[in-house]
């Protein structure tokens, strides 16, 4: 097997012909693709190397989590020439075909499955989110004005930005669907004078959110419902989703579409900020399994339709993808400088498995198929809202307190 490995490096030196990097074998033997490679690929077993060779990144993900496989300096140059074969995409066994199969049909997310998945993956503990996420606890892209932005500068920046483009003014009522720990809520409470309610269907969100609503004395302008956002009630002025659509798969796109348009007073406006593709692309069997049950980057096009099929007309489009390697690079930045921390709460399986996880996302964003897209809409025609972009100027950004964030 060690000649496809062989193959798979002659594919991506022709891909990259500056690529460096050495790969090395259980028994002591290897090769290396250059001078001083940028990274070392190393099979500590046999069982490893044949996992890679018939089930592509599903096998590299598991014999990584499982210590079987160790990389030694830049991982992500490994990935960058990942992407550039198109390994990710390689076929699978027949055998993990059909396990994976039976995973995708369980993972589906109908409502009711739907807390499952989002249990799985972030009832996990809140402490470790305020270890990863910092003081803001916001788990999505960011917006950097400049690279010397901190995370917490530049994800009060996305919340303001979201702002703007909603045109929030005092007294909108606003609903937010995938609320998460309640940080949009909280933002656009207190700087723009809106109440609003938010929909989740974690538990530990909606409690850590809650408490956090009371502190800020917030209680009277903002409610956490522990409801699905297919099913959220009520008529709103102004609509956002941020980071929530891509958990819903192809399927759901519709009706989420569907429900916003629901949601919206005639005119009202919402606000989508969800990672997709530019075209469809198969779900990551190991992300699927491992990070994010039914999750699915759905394609620009599938969400375009459904919008026009409800009634809701696009006003705005933007591609934020250059922003999120940078946001990933600090969540990388805080789990490595939380690690003793982070190996006291979970198992080294966790801990690998996520960090994985965090260079996997941050390069498919720099490289592979990941967008970061902001749909602006309105239910039917709205005359009245800005002509330009020119109310979203950055240096009209305040800078953040840490009691407003």
């Amino acid at each position: 097997m060690k000649n496809v490995i062989h193959e798979l490096a002659e594919a991506m030196t022709a891909a990259e012909p500056e690529a460096r990097f050495e790969v090395r074998y259980w028994d002591g033997t290897g090769f290396k693709i250059g001078e001083e490679p940028e990274f070392v690929l190393i099979f500590k077993t046999p069982a490893a190397l044949s996992r890679v060779v018939s089930d592509a990144f599903m096998g590299f993900g598991e014999s990584y989590m499982a210590g079987d496989i160790e990389v030694e300096g830049d991982i992500k140059k490994l990935f960058y020439l990942g992407f550039k074969i198109d390994f990710a995409e390689r076929p699978m066994s027949l055998m993990l075909r059909l396990k994976l199969a039976y995973h995708f049909l369980k993972a589906r997310n109908t409502i009711a499955r739907s807390r499952e998945n989002i249990s799985f993956s972030y009832d996990i503990g809140n402490d470790f989110y305020e270890l990863l996420l910092g003081q803001g606890m916001i788990y999505t892209c960011a917006y950097f004005n400049s690279p010397e932005e901190s995370l917490d500068q530049a994800q009060w920046n996305k919340l303001e930005l979201v702002c703007q483009k909603l045109c929030l003014k005092p007294g909108d009522h606003i609903a937010d669907l995938g609320c998460g720990w309640g940080g949009f809520l909280m933002h656009a409470a207190e700087n723009h004078g809106v109440s609003g309610v938010g929909f989740t269907i974690s538990a530990e969100q909606r409690e850590y959110a809650m408490k956090k609503i009371v502190e800020r004395g917030l209680s009277d302008k903002i409610e956490i419902r522990l409801q699905d956002a297919r099913e959220a009630d009520g008529l709103y002025d102004k609509v956002a989703s941020i980071g929530m659509m891509e958990h819903m798969g192809n399927a759901q796109i519709p009706p989420v579409f569907e429900r916003i348009a629901k949601l919206l007073k005639p005119q009202g406006l919402a606000l989508v900020h969800t990672i997709g593709n530019d075209m469809e692309r198969p779900i990551d069997p190991w992300i699927d399994k491992y990070i994010f049950p039914g999750t699915q980057a759905s394609p620009l096009t599938t969400m375009v339709k459904a919008m026009a099929d409800n009634g809701l007309d696009m006003v705005d489009l933007e591609n934020l993808r250059m922003h999120y390697p940078p946001t990933v690079e600090y969540w990388l930045k805080n789990f490595d400088d939380n690690i003793d921390r982070i190996t006291e709460m979970y198992d080294d399986t966790f801990v690998r498995s996520f960090r994985l996880y965090l260079e996997v996302a941050s390069s498919s964003f720099s490289w592979g198929d990941n967008r970061l897209y902001h749909l602006l809409m309105t239910k039917g025609l709205n005359n009245r809202l800005p002509a330009t972009r020119a109310h979203l100027v950055p240096t009209t950004f305040r800078q953040p307190t840490t009691e407003g964030l």
